[in-house]
């Protein structure tokens, strides 16, 4: 890729942020943090300083210093050798399989409010939308990416943008206008109970909320000036993420209250209160529309991208042939179909879990914990790379010298590792009671019931799911074979 030098022709500062803003920014994120209150302010400037800017100036570094297709497996192969090259490419396709779920919930929710709000609590109702969104979505991109691209586009603006805009707009309106304010405005909940580990344990989701900088990062190189413009572009996008993340949920918070909040329809609650206090409740069905459009829009966008990475380092040697099969458009079949099939799998934990609520935030927190294990291998790598190929051009450099990088790297990966730590704490909304289950030793013989309390099925769900995900391309590295290797890679 060529350098742009200052002077050239590149993309602008306010391009580049907006980029970031369109790849990070999402509804679905608010109703998480909306549960803290005013304490939201606090945990999110805690995950933007420790977490979010890290993250961009770290990844516009690797981007601009290596920047071939791969992504994440070149620089981590770079610093740390093949192996954990791969591992750091698995836990970020893991990431997204664990993801959709939460985004197909997400839509589910939506349409629920299209028909009748009492669905959303409906779990066979939400599984039946969720699968037949995500094989749809899997069919159409069969057909190629010109008409995925076109539903992302128009989706994105019309089901993210305007929704958002006018949730925080209608927000006011509901506060000018005298309605009750759910959350509590005592200034002493600004600084959170951090000795209270079951609240301090949301901070893992907002840190997914703020993840994905790193994809955008490969336009570092393509800015007039990289070491001016593009921390102006990060601080530009950061101050919009964070607004709108925060006056997102503020708005929720402030709507509906914790107590009857769902973390699945928190925004849809939220339209429908103060348009039911505006009697526009006509509204409600278009609103709904509109969102599940936006995450349609969304998903249609990420089924097929990471499976296209996966694709590419599976050419290299690392899967086998099966994984490379493509079709007369040029997409991972596959790949794809066994996406599918596991997604379809997790999303059944919604029919195991007591609430449609706890089954999204066991959903958010694996996902979490799965993609902080990638970023922690980028941070490390980062910091490898400044001594080990320390003339390696770079576009962009984080400022400081090895001494910043390690102020910078070594800030985010203490928040990836507190993440992974705190994300084995059961959240707070998960009920207190067990879950029975029926076990039969020796056919029509011996029933046995065990009892098992949700804590103790979430905390083995957390560690089980990471230590499978960590484990599986290390297996599948011990047994690869050179012929799996595409005859069309070259060296």
């Amino acid at each position: 890729m060529p350098r742009n030098t200052p002077g050239q022709a590149g993309l602008k500062v306010f391009t580049l942020a907006m980029i970031n803003v369109a790849a990070i920014a999402s509804l679905r994120n608010l109703p998480v943090a909306s549960e803290y209150g005013l304490g939201m302010i606090f945990f999110y400037s805690l995950a933007a300083v420790t977490f979010f800017i890290p993250t961009a100036l770290v990844a516009a570094e690797l981007a601009t210093g290596w920047p071939q297709t791969g992504g994440i497996y070149v620089w981590v192969k770079e610093a740390l050798g093949p192996r954990l090259g791969f591992l750091a490419v698995w836990m970020q396709m893991m990431n997204n399989l664990f993801w959709f779920p939460t985004v197909l919930s997400f839509i589910a929710g939506a349409v629920a409010y299209i028909f009748n709000p009492a669905l959303a609590s409906n779990k066979f109702f939400m599984i039946t939308v969720m699968l037949v969104t995500f094989w749809g979505g899997t069919l159409l991109n069969f057909r190629g990416m010109q008409l995925s691209g076109l539903i992302s586009s128009v989706g994105a603006v019309i089901g993210t943008l305007v929704p958002g805009a006018l949730l925080i707009i209608l927000a006011v309106v509901w506060v000018v206008g005298g309605q009750p304010v759910a959350m509590s405005l005592n200034t002493a909940t600004l600084v959170p109970d951090l000795s209270n580990l079951k609240q301090v344990v949301f901070f893992v989701g907002l840190m997914l909320a703020f993840c994905g900088m790193e994809m955008s990062a490969v336009h570092a190189g393509e800015v007039a000036n990289p070491q001016r413009d593009y921390p102006r572009a990060i601080a530009l996008s950061a101050v919009l993420i964070f607004a709108l993340s925060l006056l997102g949920s503020l708005a929720i918070a402030v709507v509906v209250p914790v107590k009857q909040m769902s973390l699945v329809t928190g925004i849809m609650q939220t339209f429908t209160a103060i348009f039911a206090a505006l009697h526009l409740d006509w509204l409600t069905p278009i609103i709904a529309g509109l969102t599940a459009l936006g995450a349609v829009a969304m998903v249609s966008t990420w089924i097929v991208g990471p499976a296209k990475g996966i694709m590419a380092v599976g050419r290299g040697g690392d899967l086998p042939p099966f994984f490379q099969k493509t079709n007369a458009q040029g997409i991972p079949v596959n790949i794809l179909l066994v996406q599918a099939a596991w997604v379809s799998f997790i999303s059944l934990i919604f029919l195991v879990m007591p609430t449609i609520s706890s089954s999204y935030w066991i959903l958010i927190a694996i996902c979490t914990q799965v993609y902080v294990v990638m970023y922690l291998l980028m941070f490390i790598s980062a910091i490898v790379l400044r001594y080990r190929r320390p003339d390696t051009p770079r576009a962009y450099r984080v400022a400081g010298g090895r001494a910043g990088m390690w102020v910078v790297a070594g800030l985010g990966s203490a928040a990836c590792l507190f993440a992974l730590a705190i994300g084995f704490v059961p959240p707070d909304n998960l009920p207190a009671g067990n879950l029975m289950l029926h076990l039969r030793f020796m056919p029509n013989r011996w029933l046995h019931a065990v009892a098992i309390s949700y804590a103790t099925l979430y905390e083995a769900f957390m560690a089980l799911g990471l230590l499978v995900m960590i484990g599986l391309p290390f297996i599948i590295s011990h047994f690869k074979k050179p012929t799996w290797r595409s005859p069309e890679v070259e060296e």
